[in-house]
């Protein structure tokens, strides 16, 4: 994993811990894990009934600037440790990671 993203056929995957509500919506910098960097997502909606996963879906689509239904929450739904997956061309989308 290069940081906190790994490139996919099609698609990026990235590492992420989800901060349900959180005074600080937005990304918060990269956290250490055990299992590697993470980026940080505060959100301020509940983590129930998926509103926190689709808040930080929406709040990484806008800090790249493309379409939230083109991410998607693939491991962690129930846990703020999560691997969201990026549909789309992965020399832009790692362009748009590494400038986070």
């Amino acid at each position: 994993m290069s940081g906190f993203w790994r490139i996919g056929q099609g698609s990026v995957s990235v590492a992420v811990k989800v901060q349900p509500k959180s005074r600080r919506p937005g990304l918060q910098g990269r956290a250490p894990s055990v299992d590697g960097e993470r980026l940080r997502i505060g959100v301020t909606e509940a983590a129930e009934d998926g509103r926190a996963n689709r808040a930080a879906c929406a709040t990484l689509a806008a800090a790249l600037g493309i379409a939230p239904a083109l991410i998607s929450v693939t491991q962690g739904a129930t846990s703020r440790q999560k691997t969201l997956r990026i549909d789309g061309d992965p020399a832009t989308l790692v362009f748009g990671l590494s400038a986070l």
